[in-house]
């Protein structure tokens, strides 16, 4: 079975069980500046788990695209990767502990309807309960009605309680693990399943959540509203479980980049080739998304994954003129555009092309300043951060020269170094909700006349191109092709400014897609929208629309109260996208 038909047949099964099927969301989160990426299926639909109505109903499912960089140097092991995709199911106050689980097993066991694996290689854990929440023996008896109860082990909060971050829903949960090995481990004690979990003997391949708490400032306060259910399970590892491979990357997804890989390898490394087939793809979908090469956020991650791939295909030593990057996007392009058409939209080898570029002059200037060290003792600090060249390089070549490179000392030297330079954005990434606080809600409302007053001001083909919305200030990036003057820049205000003075009213009407795209709703580039949507319109007192915008966040009912509008900054991101940001007083 291909990764593409367990994709289908988990949408099959649940929209068989009365769940709408959700679109993927993309990657970069919407009001959420809290985090960088989606990194979880359930991301998207935070203010549905918190108690908002879902225009779809209160069953829901999707095979949503996710980034997780916190492993990053996992990548390479049989398991870990940057880009995957979660298969997720949600009840929204429908059913809870009894259907999620049976529904679960039913999907993972069935050969009709799922994915025919074998019930004698299952093992569940449970939260084995504190001072949040009991031990959860109604999910014991649950599942003694699919596995033996000896299979099914009690663990704590670090293992079995799940929430997005500080702030936000979270619960218990229930984890089903699958043994891939060719001789089954069959009946383990506790501490035997411990250890095969440490060493990754059998694989996490299913997580129920059972989301009925709600967590602030890393600390529960209580129950949500209604009890929820929100489930993951990652299509690569299934994948590989159902193709009977050992790894991720023998799934049918990155088999041919690896043999591409070893095709054309010099100086093979598995390990080096699996983070090059991960770090490609995770580029790849970052690119499709809008995301480009920077120094700063989601462009900071994706230069870096950029130039750690570039960096291991140089110590494969992949022949010179080999276009394998090339070969690789191509590969993966022709794999999943099927599912995901985005991908086609953005033209991904040149944006890998020019970012694999600059760091090829990189790696020569410091190569250059290496062989001037040489004599005199190398700096490998020095080296990575004036230079920006990866440790990896200067202790490879200070190994074919005879020397040691202290490893340690450079860490501890890094640390600090990040420590520092990261300590005024520590906050930032955290991880965890949007802010819903009313200085934030009052910065959406001002984001959607900002846009409205770009478009009267420099025309109507200005669309937005990307959003972040702190509780400090507001953030657009909009497509035009040169920087805006000061008379532009000053009309813009004065408009916003205007428009709130008047004291417009702000509704939230849901509507067919097909409905919100005739009345000319404005879209965020690159995204893809469910059948029914929620808009959020901004009206003058005859109830002619001032804005109409696709939206999911916080807004104020009124625009008078948003204070005085102010542009902080004005200026260029990419070729023919600029940048605003703004701010409330």
């Amino acid at each position: 079975m291909t990764s593409s038909e367990i994709r289908q047949r988990f949408l099959d099964f649940f929209a068989k069980r009365g769940h709408a099927i959700l679109p993927s969301a993309s990657l970069v989160p919407k009001n959420d500046p809290s985090v960088l990426f989606n990194t979880a299926g359930m991301q998207p639909l935070v203010p549905y788990l918190m108690g908002r109505p879902h225009p779809l109903g209160n069953r829901l499912a999707s095979s949503q695209k996710c980034v997780r960089t916190g492993d990053i140097e996992d990548v390479g092991d049989s398991r870990h990767l940057t880009f995957f995709e979660m298969l997720g199911n949600w009840s929204l106050g429908d059913y809870f502990k009894e259907d999620a689980i049976k529904w679960s097993y039913e999907f993972l066991t069935s050969k009709e309807e799922g994915l025919g694996l074998d019930p004698a290689r299952l093992y569940v854990t449970v939260f084995e309960g504190d001072e949040n929440a009991p031990r959860d023996f109604e999910a014991v008896e649950i599942w003694k009605q699919f596995v033996p109860e000896n299979r099914i082990y009690f663990l704590p909060a670090k293992n079995n309680w799940w929430s997005a971050g500080d702030n936000g829903p979270c619960g218990p949960d229930s984890e089903m693990f699958y043994d891939p090995s060719p001789v089954p481990l069959g009946d383990m004690t506790h501490e035997q399943y411990v250890a095969a979990d440490d060493v990754g003997d059998i694989v996490e391949i299913w997580n129920d959540v059972f989301m009925e708490f709600e967590k602030e400032h890393g600390k529960v306060i209580g129950k949500l509203g209604s009890k929820n259910i929100d489930t993951g399970s990652g299509l690569e590892r299934v994948s590989m479980m159902v193709q009977g491979k050992s790894n991720v990357y023998e799934a049918d997804m990155f088999a041919p980049v690896m043999s591409l890989i070893k095709e054309h390898a010099v100086n093979y490394s598995e390990r080096n080739a699996r983070i090059v087939a991960d770090h490609l793809r995770t580029a790849l979908f970052l690119i499709a998304d809008g995301v480009t090469p920077s120094n700063k956020d989601q462009g900071y991650i994706l230069r870096r994954i950029i130039r750690r791939a570039v960096l291991k295909m140089r110590m494969l030593v992949l022949p010179e003129g080999t276009p394998i990057g090339n070969n690789i996007l191509d590969h993966y392009i022709n794999f999943y555009a099927p599912v995901y058409p985005e991908i086609l939209k953005t033209d991904i080898r040149t944006i890998f092309k020019t970012e694999e570029d600059k760091f090829q002059k990189t790696l020569i200037s410091g190569l250059k300043e290496f062989d001037k060290q040489f004599s005199s003792g190398v700096d490998p600090f020095m080296l990575a951060t004036t230079y920006g060249f990866p440790i990896e390089i200067t202790e490879e070549l200070a190994f074919e020269r005879g020397l040691v490179i202290d490893r340690e000392l450079f860490n501890a030297q890094m640390k600090a170094h990040q420590d520092s330079s990261r300590a005024g954005a520590a906050a930032k990434f955290k991880g965890g909700l949007a802010d819903t606080g009313i200085k934030t809600t009052q910065l959406h409302t001002a984001h959607h006349l900002l846009l409205a007053a770009l478009q009267k001001i420099l025309g109507p083909e200005v669309h937005q191109r990307g959003s972040n919305i702190t509780e400090e200030r507001l953030r657009i990036d909009f497509n035009f092709d040169r920087k805006l003057t000061d008379e532009e820049k000053l009309a813009v205000e004065t408009q916003v400014n205007a428009w709130i003075q008047t004291n417009h009213k702000v509704c939230r009407k849901e509507m067919p897609l097909s409905e919100a795209k005739q009345i000319g709703a404005e879209m965020e580039f690159g995204t893809k929208y469910p059948d029914i949507v929620s808009i959020y319109m901004i009206e003058d007192d005859q109830g002619q629309a001032i804005s109409k915008e696709f939206c999911g966040g916080p807004h104020v009912e009124q625009t008078a109260g948003l204070g005085t509008f102010k542009i902080q900054k004005e200026e260029a991101v990419a070729a023919g996208v600029r940048r605003i940001k703004a701010a409330l007083s």
